[in-house]
């Protein structure tokens, strides 16, 4: 089964997968695994942390495979990637905490990360309902620039794409998302625009 898929589209295995086939992906995972562990090991220097969210990452891609809105699937995985990276270094955060200090000096909640604020702008309220409106090419641009914070030569890299087209998309959504949030808000815009923290190159 997996020798046959393995000239199939990222798009036409996921529709497999979210039909239960679980030899697409076994064809997936080989064809994006080495790739995402080399881009989460660069984030984090705990080997068996990269290895745990590198599962949950493809767990996650068999329960969600079905919302995928098509098309080569790196972008989307790699946000997945990131998301759990970002769970896991609470989860570590929050354990340190609790082992090395007395219950009278736990600290309260700390302010989330810049990071972490942008993955929940990404995903919730306002900003969340306007990204579900912009295109999905649009969208991955702005993932990879703003959420992953991948320069411009990483974001056009992951989605295959050349460079001046990952400049040009970043443009067109942030205008579509403007335009969806002003849709979505009438009065004066509230919510900034996320911008891209990874630089041109």
């Amino acid at each position: 089964m997996r020798g046959r898929r393995e000239g199939d589209t990222d798009a036409v295995l996921l529709r497999a997968v979210a039909g239960g086939d679980a030899g697409a992906l076994g064809v997936l995972y080989d064809r994006h695994a080495g790739w995402l562990h080399a881009r989460l090991s660069r984030r984090c220097a705990d080997g068996e942390v990269v290895r745990e969210v590198l599962q949950d990452t493809f767990v996650t891609v068999w329960r969600s495979a079905g919302g995928h809105g098509g098309g080569e699937a790196g972008g989307w995985l790699w946000t997945i990637a990131a998301r759990r990276l970002v769970d896991a270094r609470r989860v570590q955060e929050r354990t340190a905490r609790v082992e090395t200090a007395p219950v009278e000096d736990w600290p309260s909640p700390v302010a989330a990360s810049a990071e972490e604020r942008v993955l929940a702008g990404l995903e919730f309220g306002d900003v969340g309902t306007a990204l579900d409106r912009i295109s999905p090419e649009l969208r991955d641009v702005l993932r990879a620039t703003v959420v992953d914070g991948l320069t411009t030569r990483e974001a056009a890299r992951l989605l295959g794409i050349p460079e001046g087209t990952v400049k040009t998309r970043a443009m067109r959504a942030r205008a579509e998302l403007r335009a969806a949030l002003a849709h979505l808000n009438p009065s004066p815009l509230s919510t900034p625009i996320p911008t891209p923290t990874g630089g041109p190159a």
